[in-house]
């Protein structure tokens, strides 16, 4: 099938993309670019030329699967634009929906660019650790100035039509721009043509100062080399001719494409879309309709939940045990929406509408027409199942009941509804209505429809979701146990909780958002251990008096984190300090339980033991079937954790690193620091996968 075609309208040739769903550049519409250009050019009685697409957006970007193909070169369609700017017709693009990538390079090459007020343009290859590589970095600031191209380039976000046309970068906004790029280019037949790169860069008063920051910002994200390419390139459009900036870009682009950080990005971003794809589902079974929403406990987290839901439409009703806690947590609601006013995120109409949207009551009969309930009391399994058998009664047939849970065991609660069919995990991350991850817990009796129709739910409340199997902590909490465990069990050795955070956070390490002991400070220290506690009681966990014994003991002592002001660190407001009682604590429970203390504890063991376990974790649930593909922990720890995107995640991370070194370090700590508890064990798989040298983001169930 041609993906672009040439149509005539009487003296007017059409231009026309056709390639669902997003029309993406590829090479076979390069190609077919290029053959209309060669009918075009024929047709010596056509005036001008429109660009336009079919479906529902112009271009949305390139083809990134193409990216990875041997010989990829961005030169074919580089050359396809050079015709178009070269056409002595006027050549007029029609805009709208999203022109990003590609799709505003195209644009950006035509003479006349003509938007719908609703299209967004953007070129957001710097979310892929890359830089545009059509030009974009020469056309756009001959267009709209170095400082919005800067912005926009190295941010990789878009802007509106009414930015856009502010900003140079289109010349007219229609309601039809479809029918004014033909009036437009019919009009533009009677005077010669405006191209792009004869423009010079406009001078702007702190041209000076915008190159200066572009430089400082690029150094100091080393770990992000796409930032120095851009900033090299805008000093090109600045200072040299469009050929010499030309060759610029295309060496900056085509070397970023081979770098760790872009291969990286570019894993998440098919990761994140592979992970709303589950096995066995077909994509056309029917959803059930959810149209309002119940949230069970408005602490924090039912809180965000509710907000979450508010925000994208949907009418919630709040239970809580009493007044009091119900009036406590709309407070807390209340609160979070002013701050959100006062920080410019929504205006104060939106407030209030979402707020209208609430309605709160103490009894569970009012739940009784909700299509969904998410129960978020806290995590506690007796309190949990009460309130499961409470909701099973109280909801209406074929209504979804949702657990709101970071731990505990998905299919017991679901049994105690009476009506486990329609029962699954739904574990938001905090704050809820902020975190995009949403880890959505199948359990065993769970039925298709009902994971079906909650995947699609949380993509319309703007979460990116990604199914776990039924299995202590899911995919994430799982992981950051091991990390955890290792991070308090150099504390016992001797390390700070400062030395591990500094490691786990230095990007010249791992490049994570916050360390493992500032994490579970912020979270509360209280949480974990209750959850640790609860988890080692059952019998299920480690029955090892020194596992997590540091957690323990700070929450036995009131050391809570940042909301007592004391944890793994002391807090002078919000900054953490290093905590004598905390160092002595763990020097105390080091003496109690036998552990060896050294002076010091090299950054890259340190680093190797926080990592190489989340990996070896990583391969036993990929081998239990907990997680479907290796990308979606990836996607759980980048979207949920602050693990770095530019690194890939952590299995990513690993197949960089090599799964024989990880393994046989695994080896290592298990000869030297002993493993009589198996914390040491090599997952089967890892093993395995290490002998073949092969990488485990690659593995699947079949293999």
């Amino acid at each position: 099938m041609t993906k672009a075609t040439l149509i005539r309208e009487g003296t007017l040739g059409v231009l026309r993309i056709d390639n669902p769903p997003v029309n993406a550049i590829s090479p076979e519409v390069t190609r077919d670019l290029d053959a209309a250009l060669d009918v075009f050019e024929a047709a010596g009685d056509l005036e001008a030329l429109v660009i336009e697409c079919a479906g529902r957006t112009f271009v949305a970007g390139g083809d990134i699967a193409s990216f990875s193909q041997p010989g990829f070169s961005a030169a074919p369609f580089n050359a396809v634009l050079r015709r178009i700017e070269d056409q002595d017709r006027p050549v007029a693009a029609a805009l709208f929906g999203t022109v990003l990538g590609a799709g505003l390079e195209l644009a950006m090459a035509a003479h006349i660019r003509v938007a719908h007020p609703a299209t967004r343009l953007g070129l957001p290859e710097i979310t892929l650790g890359l830089i545009p590589g059509s030009l974009g970095t020469q056309r756009l600031p001959r267009l709209a100035g170095l400082a919005t191209a800067w912005r926009m380039i190295s941010t990789g976000k878009p802007v509106d039509a009414q930015a856009a046309l502010d900003a140079g970068i289109v010349d007219t906004l229609d309601d039809d721009p479809a029918g004014a790029a033909r009036a437009a280019a019919r009009a533009g037949a009677s005077r010669p043509v405006r191209r792009t790169r004869d423009l010079t860069v406009p001078a702007g008063e702190d041209d000076t100062a915008v190159l200066a920051a572009a430089r400082e910002e690029a150094a100091a994200k080393p770990h992000l080399p796409a930032l120095t390419a851009a900033a090299d390139c805008l000093a090109a459009a600045a200072e040299k001719p469009f050929d010499a900036g030309e060759r610029v870009e295309a060496d900056h682009f085509a070397r970023l494409l081979h770098t760790p950080a872009s291969r990286a990005l570019r894993h998440i971003f098919f990761a994140e879309r592979a992970a709303a794809k589950i096995p066995g589902l077909p994509p056309d079974l029917e959803r059930r309709e959810v149209r309002s929403l119940g949230i069970v406990g408005v602490g924090t987290m039912g809180a965000g939940i509710a907000l979450t839901f508010a925000r994208a439409g949907f009418p919630v009703t709040l239970i809580e045990s009493d007044t009091e806690a119900l009036e406590r947590g709309r407070g807390h609601i209340r609160r979070t929406l002013e701050t959100s006013v006062q920080r410019g995120r929504m205006t104060e109409d939106e407030a209030e509408a979402q707020l209208a949207r609430m309605s709160g009551a103490t009894d569970m009969g009012a739940l009784s027409e909700a299509d969904m309930v998410i129960e978020a009391v806290f995590e506690d399994m007796s309190l949990k199942l009460d309130v499961a058998a409470k909701l099973g009664e109280a909801m209406k047939p074929g209504a979804i009941i949702a657990t709101n849970t970071s731990t505990l065991d998905v299919d017991r609660i679901a049994e105690a509804t009476g009506r486990p069919g329609d029962v699954l995990g739904t574990h938001f991350f905090s704050p809820a209505h902020i975190m995009k991850l949403l880890e959505v817990v199948r359990g065993r009796l769970t039925e298709p429809e009902v994971l079906a129709t909650v995947m699609s739910l949380a993509r319309r409340i703007g979460k990116v979701p990604v199914v776990s199997g039924v299995c202590y902590g899911f995919i994430g909490n799982r992981m950051a146990e091991v990390y955890m465990r290792e991070s308090e069990a150099m504390q016992l050795e001797g390390a700070t909780p400062a030395q591990i955070d500094g490691v786990a956070e230095d990007p010249a390490w791992i490049g994570m958002a916050m360390g493992p002991s500032r994490m579970l400070d912020m979270a509360g220290v209280d949480v974990g251990a209750r959850t640790v506690i609860e988890w080692v009681e059952s019998g299920e966990g480690p029955q090892d008096p020194a596992y997590r014994a540091l957690c323990r003991a700070l929450f036995e002592a009131g050391r809570h984190g940042q909301k007592t002001g004391a944890g793994y660190y002391a807090y002078e407001g919000r900054r953490p300090v290093p905590s004598e009682e905390t160092a002595g604590l763990a020097a105390e429970l080091a003496e109690k339980h036998g552990v060896a203390r050294r002076e010091a504890i090299p950054g890259q063991e340190v680093f190797e033991r926080l990592l190489y376990p989340m990996v070896n974790e990583a391969a036993r649930i990929l081998e239990e079937g907990i997680a479907y593909r290796p990308g979606d922990i990836d996607v759980v720890w980048t979207q949920g954790y602050g693990f770095p995107a530019w690194r890939g995640g952590p299995v990513f991370m690993a197949d960089e690193i090599g799964l024989p070194e990880i393994v046989a370090r695994l080896d290592h700590y298990a000869a030297t620091l002993g493993n009589d508890r198996g914390y040491w064990d090599v997952a089967p798989l890892l093993r395995e996968l290490a002998r073949r040298d092969a990488r485990l983001s690659d593995w699947r169930p079949q293999d």
